[in-house]
């Protein structure tokens, strides 16, 4: 079976778990055309897998760029005008208020002639989206151009401050099913849609491959931060706990990895709490990179506002390693208080710094919850068996399974 997968910038270094489902479902015996709204930038090309799957995805706006491939998926409309209405008129009705709003919906509707046309010349016989944003409503109009069925996971939790406005109601109805990366997150989509459509809203957990993960040398005094160093992810707050930990720990240090609009500001803010040479800014790194990292630092810390199941603390829980994250969203999902990690209010430095103590203090506590994150992940949030569900449902047609974790035959 063929099958696209869209999303709006592929491969990113912070979306590793898209390239990781990918790989899991041409394991599955899927054959997977991975397409792309926009060329990802080379900062994001941290390792020869990246490079690779760059190298092998169909770009959308590049396409529509150029004049005799836009002219080509225009004519190969020709045939089925009634459905070039349909979507246009869909593009219309679930443009955003506005005139930038409607202006916005006709280009995403140009950028699904351009993507419907690839798929039909390529035999797809199945959409799916990550990211129910821009890119799922250009799947969308792209699956009224070509017929051919979609679906999407949805993430959270930003998604969710703005329903109305990227038409989540619209996208649930017509997708051939959804998948919610938590029960948080399907209860969210349950609020924002039909009782009708509830059926086909399925949890897919975003996955990780523990065995990429080994414990190094760990001393006992290195934290990490692994994540998009932008608002959400609170790290002023964690910069402020660390100065305040290391009043009693001064060995403490800590570890950014990733980058954002906030890295200078950081940056400063570090400098201002005399924490330059205790905090290193590391930058995007490769999935082998992350992973050597958590086997040699001593627990990760995720201080955000809002989450829906962060990746990151799947993989540090698969090296073992003790988590602090804040109980936002999905993420009690994952962390259990106290036995695989801490969770704390976000917000709360100082419960973050007393966090950060206990576990830094005690290297029974974090083995511990090591080896209770390892097998917290093992059973619930493998990359192959989250795979075999999505592809599951992909397969089964328009009879979806009615449970909402279908099972999965060896």
């Amino acid at each position: 079976m063929k099958i696209a997968y869209l999303t709006g910038e592929y491969p990113r270094a912070t979306d590793t778990f898209i390239k990781r489902e990918v790989a899991a479902l041409r394991a599955e015996g899927l054959d997977v055309l991975t397409c792309s709204i926009r060329r990802t930038g080379d900062e994001h090309l941290v390792g020869e897998e990246q490079r690779q799957e760059a190298a092998r995805t169909f770009h959308v706006l590049p396409a529509v760029a150029n004049p005799l491939t836009m002219a080509r998926a225009e004519l190969a409309m020709l045939p089925r005008l009634g459905r070039y209405f349909r979507a246009l008129a869909l593009a219309w009705r679930t443009a955003p208020k506005g005139i930038k709003g409607r202006a916005y919906n006709l280009i995403y509707f140009t950028e699904a002639v351009v993507l419907a046309h690839h798929l039909r010349k390529n035999g797809v016989q199945h959409l799916h989206n990550h990211i129910a944003k821009s890119s799922c409503t250009v799947a969308m109009l792209a699956s009224e151009l070509s017929g051919i069925p979609y679906s999407f996971t949805l993430h959270g939790p930003d998604i969710f401050f703005a329903p109305d406005h990227w038409r989540l109601d619209e996208k649930i109805a017509r997708a051939r099913f959804v998948a919610c990366i938590s029960e948080f997150c399907r209860s969210q989509a349950m609020f924002f849609s039909a009782q009708g459509h509830w059926g086909k809203l399925k949890i897919i957990h975003c996955g990780v491959e523990p065995e990429r993960y080994e414990i190094g040398e760990r001393d006992g005094n290195k934290l990490l931060f692994v994540g998009r160093l932008a608002a959400v992810k609170g790290v002023p707050v964690l910069l402020e706990a660390l100065a305040e930990a290391r009043r009693t720990r001064p060995d403490l240090t800590l570890t950014l990895v990733g980058d954002g609009p906030d890295r200078a500001a950081l940056e400063a803010q570090s400098r201002a709490l005399d924490l330059a040479g205790a905090v290193t800014f590391a930058g995007y790194r490769s999935q082998s990179d992350v992973a050597e990292l958590l086997a040699r630092h001593d627990a990760l810390i995720l201080p955000s506002f809002a989450e829906g199941v962060p990746v990151v603390l799947m993989e540090a829980m698969a090296a073992r390693m003790p988590v602090i994250a804040t109980a936002v969203g999905g993420v009690s999902e994952l962390v259990e208080d106290g036995i695989n990690g801490y969770l704390v209010a976000p917000g709360d430095g100082a419960a973050l710094r007393a966090a950060i103590l206990r576990v830094m203090k005690d290297s029974a506590l974090r083995q511990r919850m090591g080896g209770a994150g390892r097998a917290k992940v093992e059973a619930h949030f493998t990359a192959t068996t989250e795979a075999a569900r999505l592809a599951r449902l992909i397969r089964s047609g328009p009879d979806l399974p009615q449970d909402k974790r279908p099972e999965v035959k060896s």
